[in-house]
């Protein structure tokens, strides 16, 4: 007889994966939710697992059910949730799922505020290069991988570790549940300001994270970064192994960046300080996991960088369109720096979609100081509608003037506008970098690719 699970809240990015894992491993899987996007329902739809109507149906948890998957998107007053306690059936959030899953494998958690979907995409890169078998769980969609969760009878598993909130029954971190065997930690920066109400209450989740390594288990964690370093440092060399790591040395060349190794230059496709470090973190595990340097280095010329990470939307020979998921002060500001120093003779126009609870609230705003020091034309897009939906006050262009610490700093709330000045920019020797965790509403882009594809030097 095959399990039989269902998904409260299905279609979230993450959890509508592992519903696709899990029926690929030959479990029956329902599902509801009151709203589902795409590309969860077209994918759904086409496993047979979409939810034929949108809302909560007390009739779809029965007593046959194996267990419940709740999602954070999900209210703790969630009908379904309500009739799975009084039915007794298991509920598993997300993270507790994936521990259940993987209890007798080797776990590896990537944790960090920044940095973590990147270095656990060049892991599973270098992994799948060299046709390891394993499992996963990534923040992203990946080139080469079907599906951001694989779960199978594969002996190691790699998973991305986020500190956010596990789900509305349990307000403590999802990185809690996965109980690793080897951490990683690539950096600490003030993020969820909603949730972390203060920067001690954020470090504090990872300090808790850290002291959770088993003894004979490996703590692999960024030297460059203070509060990390503070916490390896802390760690007891006798009861865990330790690998403190730095960015990995590099030159640039023509806009190339080239990892420099004890053989030879190996030439990569990602660039900056801070992917250095990611790549670094990487080695380290695979390292760890029985992989040699060398197969490290054979593999990772390869790898593209994950998703929406420095993707390059539109190329000539001296103007480049970048688009980045940065959101956090510290992404955006190792993003910036990291475009500016590959390529310093070059006009850098930077623009950051205010999106996230944290970025829209004024009482946090101030920790973006010098984040754009280095763009030539520093520019803010907010959309007032995500300011109201959130219940925050609209900020002006004063306030994140004073904010940013750039007096220059020029601000948009109205998309055309955005796409009127963008468009109306020479990009001879130019890039832009359009930096968000949102989607600056759907923007139509193809004039501005086209503009930037068609530069003649």
């Amino acid at each position: 007889m095959s399990k039989k699970y269902h998904f409260i809240a299905i279609g979230g990015a993450v959890m509508h994966n592992l519903a696709l894992s899990m029926v690929a491993k030959g479990y029956e899987v329902s599902g509801s939710d009151d709203e589902i996007y795409e590309p969860s329902r077209t994918r759904l739809e086409k496993a047979g697992i979409l939810p034929k109507e949108k809302g909560w149906f007390v009739d779809k948890i029965t007593g046959d059910l194996d267990g419940i998957i709740l999602g954070m998107h999900a209210r703790i007053d969630n009908p379904e949730l309500q009739k799975a306690k009084e039915l007794n059936i298991p509920i598993f959030s997300f993270p507790e799922f994936i521990f259940e899953q993987s209890k007798d494998k080797k776990r590896v958690v990537i944790s960090g505020s920044h940095g973590k979907t990147t270095i656990t995409s060049m892991i599973l890169h270098v992994l799948q290069y060299h046709g390891w078998d394993f499992d996963y769980l990534v923040g992203a969609q990946i080139e080469g991988f079907d599906l951001m969760v694989k779960l199978s009878d594969a002996p190691i598993i790699i998973i991305e570790g986020d500190e956010y909130l596990t789900s509305p029954l349990d307000r403590r971190p999802k990185f809690f549940h996965y109980h690793h065997d080897i951490l990683l930690m690539s950096g600490i920066a003030w993020d969820h300001f909603n949730v972390f109400p203060t920067f001690e209450n954020y470090k504090e989740q990872f300090e808790i994270l850290a002291n959770m390594t088993p003894i004979g288990g490996t703590f692999i964690y960024c030297q460059e970064d203070d509060h990390v370093n503070a916490l390896g440092i802390k760690c007891d060399p006798a009861k865990i192994n330790l690998i403190p790591y730095k960015a990995h040395p590099y030159k640039i060349r023509e806009g190339k960046t080239l990892l420099v190794t004890e053989g030879n230059e190996v030439e990569i496709n990602i660039f900056g300080e801070h992917n250095l470090q990611n790549l670094q973190g990487a080695l380290h595990i695979c390292e760890s996991l029985g992989l040699t340097k060398q197969q490290f280095y054979e593999a990772i010329p390869e790898f593209k960088g994950a998703a929406k990470r420095q993707e390059i939307l539109a190329k000539s020979e001296t103007a480049i369109l970048f688009r980045d998921f940065a959101h956090a002060p510290s992404k955006l500001k190792a993003t910036v720096n990291a475009v500016k120093k590959q390529f310093p003779e070059r006009k850098l126009i930077a623009v950051q979609e205010l999106h996230t609870y944290s970025s829209l609230n004024k009482e946090f705003v101030d920790n973006y100081a010098h984040t754009f020091d280095l763009a030539d034309i520093a520019v803010i897009y907010l959309n007032p509608k995500a300011v109201s939906l959130k219940k925050l006050e609209l900020m002006d262009e004063e306030r994140l003037q004073h904010a940013f610490k750039r007096k220059d700093l020029i601000l948009f709330t109205e998309i055309e506008k955005l796409k009127n000045f963008l468009e109306s920019q020479e990009y001879l020797s130019t890039n832009l970098l359009l930096m968000s965790s949102g989607n600056y509403d759907d923007m139509d882009l193809s004039n501005l690719k086209s503009k930037i594809n068609q530069i003649q030097s």
